[in-house]
């Protein structure tokens, strides 16, 4: 072979990769905020320059029914809404990924191969300064059920929560919360009576605490909550003391995902040693792998906080939290439970009377 046609061969094999992904478009469906997760889209960029990426950031319930939308489907699917995302990977809208990382990925954090839990996030508790000059935060869930019941003068439509009717992650959290303490109906109902907002997303919350609308904030995502106080020095985020939930985003690439192939790139780099290793340095969505360094790892949360983690689990247990019949009981009870003190049921002698719909849940 001469030396002309062993040069070519070089510079063919040399540029194959990037022939390889020439022109490669990528469709992503998130709940995730891209302004969080611009250190690791930037990252996976400039890792794969020729492969041209579409993020686009919804609601959770948006993210879910874009995944039945078989006309026009994404390539991955990324939401922290995890039982649906379960219910949807049981239905069979996932493409099993079969590559190192993901066998290697912890069993705790994926299931069947399919779908992987790519985060560690603290639910947090967030308030303004404001409070903090009128009460003593509170740092456990006991504390705000006292602040709600002794201070709901002071704090009336001050306080601001997750909608669950129209999160998918603030029903699963609520949904957790019922598991883990028995005050956690009188909660519901403290802040019922103190005429709570409800909100459908983190960073509605937050930008009420910014403008002064609100001083505490409850069931907030921690990884939005961080960020967001770095430049917003108003805003204090608290991780109850009492007990932590953690969420995970998960994401799976859909099973008829037009660019497969760049899919599978993309979760690998997510599972990948580079991409965690951008999430626990550059974001505050906490890395899964145990062997990243950085200030946002699963390790350092555990090392900080201790047994009081409680992380939802990725297994076939949160399809139940999607049951119709389980998902109506409990919503029959939240609007009873919110109502409860701030509108109580009527004696027995007085004429029943129409329930009152809580139109904050709807807005």
């Amino acid at each position: 072979m001469s030396i002309r046609r062993v040069a070519l061969a070089w510079l063919l094999g040399a540029l194959a990769p990037s022939l390889a992904w020439a022109d490669t478009p990528l469709i992503v469906e998130a709940a995730l905020d891209r302004e969080v997760a611009a250190p690791l889209l930037d990252a996976f960029e400039a890792a794969y320059p020729h492969i041209q990426l579409t993020f686009r950031d919804r609601s959770t319930l948006e993210v879910d029914a874009r995944i039945a939308d078989t006309n026009d489907p994404p390539d991955v699917v990324i939401s922290s809404a995890m039982p649906w995302q379960m219910a949807r990977v049981n239905e069979g809208y996932a493409r099993r990924l079969d590559s190192p990382a993901a066998r290697e990925w912890p069993a705790w954090a994926k299931w069947r191969n399919e779908v992987f839990g790519f985060t560690f996030e603290p639910i947090v508790m967030a308030y303004r300064l404001d409070l903090a000059r009128h009460m003593l935060p509170p740092t456990t869930h006991a504390d705000l059920h006292t602040l709600l019941t002794q201070q709901r003068g002071t704090l009336r439509d001050k306080v601001t929560t997750y909608s669950p009717v129209r999160s998918g992650i603030g029903y699963t959290l609520f949904q957790q919360d019922a598991r883990y303490t028995t005050r956690f109906w009188d909660l519901v109902a403290a802040m019922g009576a103190a005429d709570a907002n409800l909100e459908a997303n983190t960073r509605s919350m937050l930008e009420g605490l910014s403008e002064g609308r609100y001083w505490l904030g409850y069931n907030l995502l921690g990884s939005y909550a961080m960020h967001w106080a770095q430049s917003h020095p108003e805003v204090f985020v608290q991780v109850p003391q009492d007990y932590s939930l953690v969420m995970m985003r998960m994401a799976f690439i859909h099973r008829d995902a037009p660019h497969p192939a760049a899919a599978r790139a993309f979760l690998d780099f997510l599972l990948g040693r580079e991409g965690q290793r951008v999430i626990a340095g550059e974001t505050p969505l906490f890395s899964v792998r145990s062997d990243v360094v950085g200030p946002y790892t699963a390790q350092r949360l555990r090392d900080q906080v201790g047994e009081r983690l409680y992380p939802i689990p990725l297994n076939a247990s949160l399809l139940a939290f999607v049951d119709p019949s389980r998902r109506a009981a409990f919503m029959d009870r939240w609007q009873r439970e919110f109502r409860r003190l701030s509108h109580p049921a009527p004696a027995p002698s007085a004429p029943a009377t129409e329930p009152r719909i809580d139109k904050r849940a709807q807005r």
